[in-house]
């Protein structure tokens, strides 16, 4: 029995990248959290941006919380946590935010999730965002937990 679920994908630009971040946003449910690496300039904050447009209940502007550290919006299925953990001094400044209690509660998007440590949930989406053969281009691996991911991350392919 396979212990992670994965799936590696590639988006041709930004527009395809944002289809990616909806189709993942349809699956995503209170208490899961995505935790995305790359690069700076990777397109961490586009495909968060995507993903928190697809499931606002009203349209809203969604700007990047680098200096903020978090910004919440109300979704269609409860609370959306974004973070951009960049910044973050401490592993442990995480509680003061809130976020440890938002992991349970919300749909988090962890932009810099080895600022977290060892508080990264145990069962979260992981997203690594990594440049293309073409300018353009982007390759999205997502891994997680088979149980918990597997038929969601099926949802993500045109196959």
């Amino acid at each position: 029995m396979q212990d992670s679920a994965r799936i590696d994908l590639t988006s041709d630009g930004p527009e395809r990248t944002c289809d990616i971040a909806r189709r993942l946003g349809a699956v995503l449910r209170s208490g899961d959290t995505v935790l995305m690496t790359g690069d700076i300039g990777a397109g961490k904050t586009h495909f968060a941006r995507c993903l928190i447009q697809s499931l606002l209940t009203m349209p809203e502007d969604v700007p990047s919380p680098t200096y903020t550290l978090v910004q919440i919006y109300p979704g269609l299925h409860g609370e959306i946590w974004h973070a951009d953990l960049y910044r973050l001094g401490d592993p442990n400044d995480v509680f003061e935010l809130g976020l440890t209690d938002a992991f349970e509660t919300a749909i988090c998007l962890v932009e810099w999730p080895d600022r977290l440590g060892d508080l990264a949930p145990a069962g979260a989406l992981a997203l690594e965002i990594a440049p293309g053969d073409e300018e353009d281009t982007r390759r999205l691996i997502f891994t997680g937990a088979f149980r918990r991911w597997a038929a969601r991350l099926k949802e993500l392919s045109d196959d």
